[in-house]
């Protein structure tokens, strides 16, 4: 296994500045039968790189699916196979569904004033930075553009805070999406739902109560080098982009400083989980994590949005032992769910994070909840359970970003009374 690291590192090092292609690539699922293979799996996830063979979805237990990416003629298939495992195919051709991702069938053009902005496609982080400056220069009395640090290479992290003045105990509400470089409808739904609250205040009755009921503070793209290097080089990339030796990038959602590095992250630099050096080494998250905390403990709720499996989940995260807090906060989780589900049928769990997902230790909703006190602090699992996974077509992010406004509403309204 050591081998395969070193192999994979320096994989990594030669094709970073090539632009990557996944043509022939194929995603499976694999179920581990026994607690045997589930246990090869879970190691082999820690200490893999995607190059060789990439978990869209880790393995949580015996019976239940893994997704996993691999590349041509890859000898896994029939390892997984040979012990056992049952295996689908779910994309024969990965790149296939990369050039078909951007195909933009449904044309939406909110009504608004800021609706120079095609919300039903996926936009690069030029286009996302010129839509926060044409969003709070068209609503700049109760909007601006927050600069909240700089990144690994350098680009702003940008996020818009939304204050109409009328937040009566001046409670604040975070969310952000994109932490996870590769997670293109993370962004795509906050977009959608930050235009929306915009457009539609002072039209909209249910929405303008949300808009005034909180300070909002909205980070459209967290992990903006790892976002940047999707559209440039590598689609299916997770991390930051910070140099760890042979090997790129930070889990950013394995760096935060409350139980950090503990089960469910790795250790190794090539592992799509690397915690990093140490906690809060990577800059975005520590700037991330100062600005949340300069609000002296005003915020209310945090939710930062993932992909993919429809979950909508509570901490813990690095345990499953569940917190005191844990009754009401998934009972907001409860009626987000609900919510959603009501415009489209999409389907939600909601629960721990250790218990519905998997243990990940140092995750940015532990840290917001154990160490800021952020009572309903979440984390969401956006569309879908696995057919397009990270691919989700662009025809898709509407309803997303619909369904997802209706699951906020219902969670703002559940908080605000509690």
């Amino acid at each position: 296994m050591r081998l395969l690291i070193i192999y994979m590192c320096i994989a990594v090092w030669t094709l970073a500045d090539a632009k990557i292609s996944y043509h022939g690539f194929q995603m499976y699922d694999v179920v581990p039968k026994t607690s045997l293979q589930l246990r090869v799996l879970q190691e082999m996830y820690k200490e893999s790189k995607h190059d060789e063979i990439d978990f869209w979805v880790p393995p949580r237990g015996v019976n239940i699916p893994v997704h996993i990416s691999l590349p041509p003629k890859s000898k896994f298939i029939g390892t997984f196979r040979l012990v056992g495992m049952e295996t689908r195919l779910v994309m024969d051709n990965v790149q296939h569904y990369i050039d078909q991702q951007n195909q933009v069938d449904l044309k939406f053009t909110p009504k608004g004033k800021a609706a120079l902005f095609n919300y039903g496609e996926y936009h690069n982080l030029a286009d996302i930075n010129d839509w926060i400056t044409n969003i709070t220069t068209v609503y700049s009395n109760i909007t601006k553009a927050v600069e909240v640090g700089k990144s690994f290479e350098g680009r702003t992290i940008r996020l818009i805070k939304i204050d109409t003045g009328k937040v009566k105990q001046k409670d604040g509400f975070f969310m952000e999406g994109g932490i996870h470089a590769r997670e293109w409808i993370s962004p795509a739904t906050v977009i959608y739902m930050t235009g929306q609250m915009l457009d539609r205040y002072g039209i909209d009755a249910k929405i303008t109560d949300i808009v005034d009921s909180y300070t909002w503070y909205i980070l459209p793209v967290f992990n903006v080098d790892g976002y940047e290097y999707t559209w440039t080089t590598n689609r299916n990339w997770r991390k930051t982009r910070s140099k760890h030796g042979a090997c790129y990038g930070v889990d950013p959602n394995r760096n935060w400083d409350y139980e950090w590095c503990k089960e469910g992250a790795s250790k190794e630099p090539c592992s799509d989980t690397y915690c990093g050096p140490s906690a809060f080494s990577e800059v975005e998250v520590k700037a991330v994590a100062d600005f949340i905390s300069a609000q002296k403990g005003t915020i209310k709720a945090f939710i930062d949005f993932h992909s993919f499996s429809q979950l909508w989940m509570t901490p813990w995260g690095w345990t499953k032992k569940l917190p005191t807090d844990y009754e009401d906060q998934n009972a907001g989780a409860k009626a987000a769910c609900d919510a959603l589900q009501v415009d489209y049928g999409t389907k939600y769990e909601h629960g721990s994070i250790a218990n519905i997902i998997y243990v990940a230790s140092g995750s940015s909703a532990d840290w917001t909840y154990g160490a800021e006190k952020v009572k309903y602090s979440y984390g969401v699992e956006l569309r879908d359970k696995g057919q397009y996974g990270f691919l989700l077509p662009a025809k898709e992010i509407i309803p997303s970003g619909k369904e997802t406004l209706e699951a906020l509403k219902a969670l703002c309204t559940y908080v605000y009374h509690h």
